[in-house]
């Protein structure tokens, strides 16, 4: 038993010491470079008097004060008419949104999908909010169920069904007549 007791007080003796460990201190960190709030698997709903415009879903979101600015990791969002039908889904890796004007970029391989079947593909868009258009500078292409289209600018209705593209670089028809036979004679 005194064994013990002996083994305690050295113990007590070991932490009672005079030398004070000062933690070390990062000065290069710079608080205003930090996000103000950041969270993982999120939803954020864009709203216009209650009917839902949008819904976004993100991996990681990081929202920073200055500038009034959300970063986002991997995400899709789901766009609906004001009748509150989901017409488009689009996806990108990397995406950004005003905080002030809550207009979307969205950044790498993203890809854009309408009710019917229309899919825009580039590496930048940009939603805008305010008109709920969807634009672009960089080069698009868009597959229809009767052709394909390529260049460079670009803008849309955010259901993809009216849609102008500035700098066309090319286009082919896609022929249904030859698919509808193949899949008759299966």
């Amino acid at each position: 038993m005194k064994f013990y007791v002996f083994i305690i007080f050295l113990f007590f003796a070991a932490g009672c010491s005079e030398e004070k460990v000062q933690p070390s201190v990062n000065t290069s960190l710079q608080i205003s470079k930090l996000p103000a709030q950041e969270s993982w698997d999120d939803t954020v709903f864009f709203s216009d008097s209650g009917n839902t415009k949008a819904i976004l879903y993100a991996k990681h979101l990081k929202m920073y004060d200055s500038p009034q600015e959300t970063l986002l990791d991997t995400i899709t969002v789901k766009f609906f008419n004001p009748a509150g039908q989901q017409t488009t889904t689009l996806t990108s890796n990397k995406g950004k949104v005003n905080d002030l004007t809550k207009d979307l970029y969205a950044i790498d391989s993203v890809v854009a999908v309408n009710d019917s079947g229309v899919t825009l593909r580039t590496q930048e868009l940009m939603w805008k909010n305010k008109d709920r258009k969807i634009v672009s500078d960089k080069f698009v292409t868009i597959t229809s169920p009767k052709e394909r289209v390529q260049g460079f600018g670009f803008k849309s209705d955010e259901s993809l069904k009216n849609y102008t593209i500035y700098n066309i670089t090319y286009v082919t028809r896609l022929d249904t007549t030859n698919n509808s036979k193949l899949k008759n004679k299966n």
